[in-house]
């Protein structure tokens, strides 16, 4: 028997260090050929790390939130025949701490819980990201699982977030458990559907209700480290408070006539093309605006000095994910139709929300969109995408009365909330794209006059 080393691979683009977001094995599992092992984060885009050999783990190099270099040891294998190591190759301290865990009794296992580092902890919360919610599973597969009347509760020391994917989290907040307490089957203890089944077949419903009741007074605590994709997004928001002055402008757009075009270009070629959302027509109106706003459509090297104006028009569409706030990018935004905006931007949702977003998906953008559709407020003070000058936030329209004509009529009205640099954006340049925006949107034939 030999040891295999494998080493952070080289992922490209000069990326000298990526952050470790979690294991897909531990120490003492047998991994197959092109099996996956870790997944690591550079700026915004996850990658998969498979094993190029067959063997058993026996050592990790990392702890899930740590920042490793290119190069380091990953992971290491017991394999067949001599390996790639020589003999006596000190394994990183890690893989110390693991071989003690793999060689302590039960018992002693228990005794030591309380000694989990905050990196383990980490691993959990980030293994938890899944896609898609599962369907609920019903009875009578809850009552084939054999091992269901045995099942211990599992008290996890304060602080420690189980494994679970969101679905599982939504159904057990439903259903009133604690998911601390819920012992998992799946993968390095993973809390599935069928464990949450199995819990409330084992133990009842009312003994893991959040509480026992409505008014019963709670000490429970829970730290969650900020790492991988939620610390990425909170050193991009930091870094763009701190690097631009932003001022921002808000102003009412009487969306009625934009409102009644979309309900009718839907009514017309809804089936076949799709369907229209606000957000493909405002894309449109900015690439119209910004025509005669180029100082707004481009991105500030700070540092250099040096602010780019761009021709081309790529669109960031700030997107909630599981995992937090991304920022796809619909590139040539100006070379697109109503319905090919709308297309592009479902994809790259669906991409964000799935995992599958590529890095070239998700950079290069020259002015975003951000939207909290139906819970969009009356105002917000959207934070610039650092390093564009521009951001243009879309609050929830809202039916009031409105004075037309002497008469008092019901109107859709909505805000647009934007933020600029102050430092190469003036105010009445600002204001006077805002405000062609919006004579663009209350007189919607007007995006498609050339």
């Amino acid at each position: 028997m030999g040891i295999h080393i494998i080493k952070m691979p080289d992922i490209g683009e000069g990326i000298a260090e990526v952050e470790l977001v979690g294991w897909h094995v531990k120490v003492g599992d047998t991994v197959a050929e092109d099996q996956p092992l870790a997944d690591v984060m550079t700026d915004k885009a996850t990658v998969e790390i498979p094993s190029p050999v067959v063997g058993k783990v026996v050592a990790l190099g990392g702890d899930v939130g740590q920042v490793m270099a290119v190069g380091g040891e990953l992971i290491r294998l017991e394999v067949e025949g001599e390996g790639n190591a020589r003999a006596g190759t000190p394994a990183p301290q890690k893989a110390a701490a693991a071989a003690v865990e793999a060689s302590t009794p039960a018992p002693a296992k228990a005794d030591n819980a309380a000694a989990a580092t905050a990196g383990g902890i980490a691993g959990q919360i980030a293994a938890s990201v899944s896609p898609q919610a599962s369907p609920a599973r019903t009875a009578p597969q809850a009552a084939s699982r054999p091992a269901a009347a045995a099942m211990p509760t599992v008290a996890r020391q304060a602080g420690e977030k189980p494994l679970a994917s969101p679905a599982v989290r939504k159904r057990a907040w439903d259903l009133g458990l604690e998911l601390r307490y819920v012992q998992g089957s799946g993968p390095a203890g993973r809390v599935m559907h069928e464990d949450l089944d199995a819990y409330l077949q084992s133990q009842g419903t009312g003994s893991a209700v959040r509480g026992g009741s409505a008014y019963a007074q709670r000490n429970d605590e829970e730290a969650v480290p900020v790492i991988g994709l939620r610390r990425k997004i909170a050193q991009k928001m930091a870094e763009s408070k701190r690097r631009i002055p932003h001022f921002s402008y808000v102003e009412e757009i009487d969306v009625t006539e934009l409102e009644d075009l979309r309900v009718q270009l839907n009514l017309k070629w809804g089936e076949s093309r799709g369907k229209l959302t606000l957000l493909p027509l405002l894309a449109r109106a900015m690439v119209v605006a910004l025509r005669d706003f180029p100082q707004i459509n481009a991105r500030y090297d700070d540092e250099g000095g040096v602010v780019t104006r761009y021709g081309a028009v790529h669109i960031g569409i700030a997107t909630q994910s599981d995992g937090g706030l991304m920022v796809p990018v619909m590139r040539h935004a100006e070379t697109r139709d109503l319905w090919s905006m709308a297309a592009e931007i479902g994809r790259l949702a669906q991409a964000v929300r799935t995992g599958s977003a590529g890095r070239d998906e998700l950079s290069g953008s020259t002015i975003t969109i951000t939207s909290l559709g139906p819970l969009g407020g009356i105002v917000t003070t959207p934070v610039i995408n650092h390093p564009e000058v521009g951001i243009v936030g879309v609050n929830r329209i809202v039916e009031r009365p409105a004075f037309r004509n002497g008469a008092v009529v019901a109107r859709k009205l909505m805000n647009l909330s934007s933020s600029f640099d102050h430092r190469v954006v003036d105010g009445m340049d600002a204001a006077r794209f805002i405000q062609a925006v919006r004579a663009l949107l209350e007189q919607p034939a007007l995006l498609f006059v050339e």
